[in-house]
């Protein structure tokens, strides 16, 4: 154990201590969720908590039943970008998550601190455990998807998620920049050590659309995306753009608002694998 290096594809039968399902936390007696999706990313700042939320919200108008797991302890975003201002509550089972106003099912760290502004000063230990009460604490009810918005890197979080909680497949999100194809592969390679698949990649921010003529525009370039989706045989599930419409419905907590048809393609591809 001492000498363990996290890459549980490489012990085999050897160590069938080290197998990952081993190591998977139960779920609250009162949750009955069907798959879960992690969103990832190698970096802070590419919109990560957006894509999670446009997804939730997309498959929830497909009339499938979804949930939100916000892992980013010490930066969450979804209470806001959702417009959940009440705190969490519990009972005998449990704690409950929060409603959103289509019914997509939401648990945050913002739901139980006193202020939405208070920070969280936690060693990674505590904020690693935290996560994975969300998933054995939290009574989630029925949920058909379940979309779990992770801080960025392949820190202590996102491996207590891969490792913890049944993931079925990861959604890499990035941006247009010549960094990208450090930061995928660095992702990638952590999921193929966790012997999770990965779906697809999601870019932001590829383009904007000029408001008077309506030709797109590409502002930190164009086609790298797609060299290191093609160099890791990862499909592009989409490509979302810059769009002011977008912050100001996130910011006023009415990104069930959005319809973004450029998700559509990737909602299918999502709701695939349930079939």
């Amino acid at each position: 154990m001492s000498e363990c290096n996290h890459d549980c594809s490489s012990c085999g039968a050897a160590c069938p201590s080290r197998d990952p399902k081993s190591l998977l936390a139960p779920a609250n007696p009162g949750s009955r969720v069907k798959h879960v999706i992690g969103v990832m990313s190698g970096k802070g700042g590419v919109g990560k908590s957006l894509v999670t939320g446009l997804a939730a919200c997309a498959l929830q108008r497909m009339g499938l039943r979804t949930a939100v797991l916000d892992a980013d302890i010490t930066g969450p975003s979804v209470p806001r970008m959702f417009g959940i201002h009440d705190k969490a509550m519990g009972n005998d089972e449990g704690i409950l998550p929060a409603h959103t106003r289509t019914g997509i099912s939401a648990m945050s760290i913002n739901m139980l601190l006193e202020n939405d502004t208070d920070p969280v000063v936690w060693r990674g230990a505590l904020i690693a455990g935290t996560v994975k009460q969300f998933w054995t604490d939290v009574v989630w009810g029925d949920v058909d998807f379940m979309f779990v918005d992770m801080p960025p890197g392949t820190g202590d979080v996102p491996l207590t998620v891969l490792q913890s909680l049944p993931v079925d497949g990861l959604l890499i999100v990035l941006s247009p920049q010549e960094l990208v194809g450090m930061i995928v592969e660095k992702a990638v390679k952590m999921a193929r050590m966790m012997n999770v698949p990965v779906l697809g990649l999601v870019e932001n921010m590829a383009y904007m659309t000029c408001p008077d003529c309506g030709k797109k525009l590409y502002p930190f370039g164009q086609g790298k995306v797609e060299q290191v989706a093609q160099a890791y045989s990862i499909p592009l599930l989409c490509r979302l753009p810059i769009d002011p419409v977008i912050a100001e419905k996130c910011d006023a907590g009415q990104v069930e608002e959005l319809n973004l048809p450029e998700m559509d393609d990737a909602a299918r591809v999502i709701a695939a694998i349930g079939q």
